[in-house]
């Protein structure tokens, strides 16, 4: 992949079959000839965050293993980055979409879809952020952007700025069905409790799992949430 050096790897999941993932090498990967991502509003500093396996996005396809495949559940991932959760629920046979604002993502799923043999999936531009600094995405993407209504609705470190126009809480209740669940995994960030509250004012109830990792080979130790906001009938 030109401008910028990738790694591959194969990544084990509790519960799931290993996949084989092609991230970028590290966090100093950039670039962005023809200013796309610019546009989209996503910096130079943030320009590689979407390529690389976090340890929330770990713990959230942990939960998607465990997970029945319902006939006829629609599954949308948001910012989905390497999209490990929506990689595992597609493999099990789940109907997922994965969606993200950055304009790479698209191509990195279909090389990881390609390297673990697995038919294509569905992935949608997806962004809620509403600030000045941030365009309108372009017209080429056209039915490209997130439509329509979902049983489920998953992400991984989301709260990770500040949202006082509750942009994201408001995204979620636009493509989340009357009756729907919503997972999102924290590593206990400040800005949990006014996006509780957000979801609270559009009828979702919340329980909340701790969730940790002892520092291994593999990483740091890890200490996070499991937020699980459901509306409606069980």
């Amino acid at each position: 992949m030109p401008g910028y050096a990738t790694k591959q790897e194969r990544i084990a999941i509790a519960g799931a079959a290993d996949l084989t993932i092609r991230s970028l090498l590290d966090r100093q990967q950039f670039s962005d000839p023809f200013g796309e991502a610019e546009r989209r509003g996503v910096s130079s500093a943030t320009w590689p965050l979407f390529g690389l396996l976090w340890p929330s996005g770990f713990h959230l396809a942990t939960r998607m293993a465990a997970h029945p495949v319902r006939p006829g559940e629609r599954i949308l991932e948001i910012g989905c980055g390497l999209a490990l959760a929506s990689l595992v629920g597609h493999r099990l046979g789940a109907d997922v979409t994965a969606s993200d604002c950055h304009p790479l993502a698209a191509a990195f799923l279909r090389r990881n879809l390609r390297l673990n043999g697995l038919a294509p999936m569905q992935f949608r531009y997806g962004d809620w952020a509403t600030r000045q600094t941030r365009r309108a995405p372009s017209r080429t993407l056209g039915g490209r952007t997130v439509r329509g209504r979902f049983d489920l609705v998953i992400g991984s470190d989301l709260l990770y700025e500040r949202d006082e126009h509750a942009s994201l809480a408001g995204f979620i209740g636009r493509h989340t069905l009357p009756v729907a669940e919503v997972w999102i995994v924290d590593p206990d960030r400040g800005n949990r409790p006014a996006f509780n509250r957000q979801m609270a004012a559009l009828g979702f109830a919340r329980r909340e799992e701790r969730l940790s990792a002892a520092a291994g080979p593999a990483g740091a130790a890890y200490k996070g949430r499991m937020l699980t906001y459901t509306r409606g009938a069980p």
